[in-house]
């Protein structure tokens, strides 16, 4: 019926199936233009970006930031067709209750996952309100054992807990105070009020003794504290041989200060999880007060590539590369990689993968990740010391990159 046809003599019928022929070759042609991009996968990352440990809330921010714009760079989560990894903020402002409710907001929002909370106060508020709807909760750096103790099947901890930390430190103390001909007997314990430094003063108090070394006082500050000059005059007083900070950056920092500023003299300032001691920012800004100060506490390994790499990448962004940043950088990729051997952001997945875990790209003095009850059994410390304004690993002797000094010189 001519009634039917074009101009181009083409009827309607034909021109109806160039369209579907045309769209099927667009199809075909264009994948990406038509084909809906994988959902994202959304992590939840709850720091303390203000408040009084604001500066170490903000750098663990940054590091998990870094992890979450490398693994997109290098194509996301393959498992799942290429999905961005998309970082929901959350502010726990220092304290564990606001910590709790910024999970449940994070949570509704649809986090898949959630990486928490520096302190171990505030960790242990995210972990316990993860745990109610079975949110996989990692732990970037609480320290309390505690956090793993509980029982929550949805919590792990890459890092190493202080008790192993506490031992570690203690046994190195020894070795050290031992190859110099035993010059420290006394100590002195300066804490936080906090579950990390109370927590960290029970352990060293009770361990301390066992090695020949009295503990003769123990003194507990708040946070936060702007004057540690009647602290300071105390350790000055008593004379003990070893003064052992710890404490979060900000207190740190000026209780260094403070005992140089009172040229108080000790055979040693020996930190345990020192909140500066290991800290770049700190022997840049008061190299004299950092000098010689050593310090138990998370480090990456100085021998890897990849951590060096990574060092390079934080401070070609202007960041300090602290242990904050690292810490939070690995969570999120040992995050990640869960999220890819499971290929679904299954809560019940997610988990049962990071309970298998032996990923090992971390550049941490650890080997593979094995868990046992949420916690890296791999996870471990090194001594530090700050010598001629560098930050040197002292102990353990494989990841070594100087010689303890001991009894101080400065």
């Amino acid at each position: 019926m001519t009634g039917n046809k074009t101009k181009g003599g083409f009827s309607r019928r034909d021109l109806l199936a160039t369209g579907v022929a045309a769209a099927g070759v667009s199809a075909i042609g264009f994948p990406a233009v038509l084909r809906a991009a994988p959902a994202p996968v959304k992590i939840g990352l709850i720091h303390p970006v203000t408040g009084f440990i604001a500066f170490s809330g903000n750098q663990c921010r940054q590091g998990a930031l870094m992890a979450i714009e490398d693994i997109n760079n290098a194509g996301g989560i393959k498992s799942l067709g290429g999905a961005k990894l998309e970082g929901l903020l959350g502010d726990s402002q220092g304290k564990p209750d606001i910590g709790a409710s910024e999970v449940d907001r994070l949570v509704e929002a649809g986090v898949n996952g959630i990486v928490a909370g520096y302190a171990s106060s505030i960790t242990l508020a995210t972990s316990q309100e993860a745990a109610k709807s079975n949110t996989p909760h990692v732990v970037d750096v609480g320290v309390s054992d505690k956090i793993v103790t509980r029982g929550l099947k949805n919590t792990f901890r890459f890092g190493p807990g202080y008790g192993k930390i506490a031992k570690f430190a203690v046994d190195n103390l020894d070795t050290i105070n031992k190859s110099a001909g035993s010059p420290a007997k006394t100590a002195m314990i300066v804490h936080e009020e906090s579950l990390f430094g109370t927590g960290t003063a029970k352990l060293l108090s009770k361990e301390l003794p066992a090695k020949g070394i009295e503990v003769i006082d123990v003194i507990k500050h708040a946070n936060p504290t702007r004057d540690f000059t009647n602290i300071v005059l105390q350790i000055k007083a008593k004379k003990p041989d070893l003064i052992i900070p710890a404490n979060y950056y900000n207190e740190y920092v000026l209780l260094a200060r403070t005992i140089r500023q009172q040229k108080v003299e000790a055979k040693g300032i020996y930190s345990v999880l020192g909140g500066a001691a290991s800290n770049y920012k700190f022997v840049k800004e008061f190299p004299e007060a950092a000098e010689q100060i050593m310090d138990c506490n998370h480090w990456f390994d100085p021998t890897s590539s990849l951590a060096l790499a990574r060092k390079k990448a934080a401070e070609a962004k202007g960041l300090y590369y602290t242990y904050e940043v690292f810490l939070a950088y690995n969570a999120v990729s040992f995050l990640a990689d869960a999220i890819e051997r499971a290929g679904s952001v299954d809560k019940g997945a997610v988990i049962a993968a990071m309970a298998s875990s032996t990923w090992d790209k971390h550049g941490m003095p650890y080997g593979p990740t094995k868990m046992t009850d949420g916690q890296n059994e791999g996870a471990q410390p090194v001594n530090t010391q700050v010598l001629k304004g560098v930050i040197e690993v002292i102990f353990p002797k494989k990841f070594a990159s100087a010689d303890p000094v001991f009894p101080r010189t400065v």
